[in-house]
């Protein structure tokens, strides 16, 4: 790509073909912001990826990742990110909502996520300086207000199956238990019984706190 192009593919599979090369080229610093692993996590894609680029702490080679709290609600996930601190990146979770999913490849190529709509996710490159530059800062900027993965551990983050975390998105968007449960495919008795659970494991007094507890989690919106 030549400055200040700006290209736009459609899924993984175009990303990795047409872009896949950009990262082929990083030397110093692999940036990646995200709501949580699924936006640029597609196993093909990943993998695609990670081939491409100096493992983090190569050569001074950094990786750094900026996630909301969605990202740690799983174990899957939690394990997933100790691995990737094991091999080297630095990763933070952010109270603050990240509007762009974006990776920035030594502060001179930025692939933007698109919104997650049904149907093949939309991507957009670019090497603009300007652009590029600018989305940088921003992220240095919730960086630095950032808390890092281990002291996030080390805190009173809950484990949430999958189950809990379809609950407490209801709880959060405001859903009467007869719409929940219904969207939920569960029986009401059962809706209500988990409901009962989830505020137990979350140590919230109401409904409405439990939706706050989601918001906080970034579960919502």
């Amino acid at each position: 790509m030549s400055a200040d192009e700006v290209l736009t593919v459609r899924g993984d599979a175009e990303l990795v073909a047409r872009a896949g090369h950009l990262f082929a080229g990083a030397q110093h610093e692999f940036v990646c912001v995200a709501r949580d692993l699924d936006t640029w996590s597609q196993p093909a894609a990943r993998q695609a990826i990670a081939n491409r680029m100096p493992p983090a702490g190569e050569t001074g080679f950094t990786v750094s990742k900026l996630l909301s709290p969605a990202a740690l609600a799983g174990e899957a996930a939690r394990l997933r990110l100790r691995e990737v601190m094991a091999k080297g990146a630095r990763v933070r979770i952010s109270s603050t909502r990240l509007p762009h999913e974006t990776i920035i490849i030594d502060r001179r190529v930025m692939i933007l996520a698109g919104r997650d709509t049904p149907g093949l996710r939309e991507y957009t490159v670019t090497t603009s300086p300007a652009l590029v530059g600018g989305v940088y800062a921003l992220f240095r900027a919730v960086w630095e207000t950032g808390t890092d993965l281990a002291a996030y551990f080390s805190g009173e983050m809950p484990h949430l199956d999958a189950d809990s975390l379809a609950v407490l998105r209801a709880l959060g968007a405001g859903h009467t238990d007869e719409t929940a449960s219904r969207q939920l495919g569960l029986s009401l008795r059962t809706y209500r019984r988990r409901v009962a659970e989830l505020m137990a494991k979350l140590e919230a007094d109401s409904r409405f706190q439990a939706g706050l507890r989601a918001g906080e989690l970034g579960l919502t919106g």
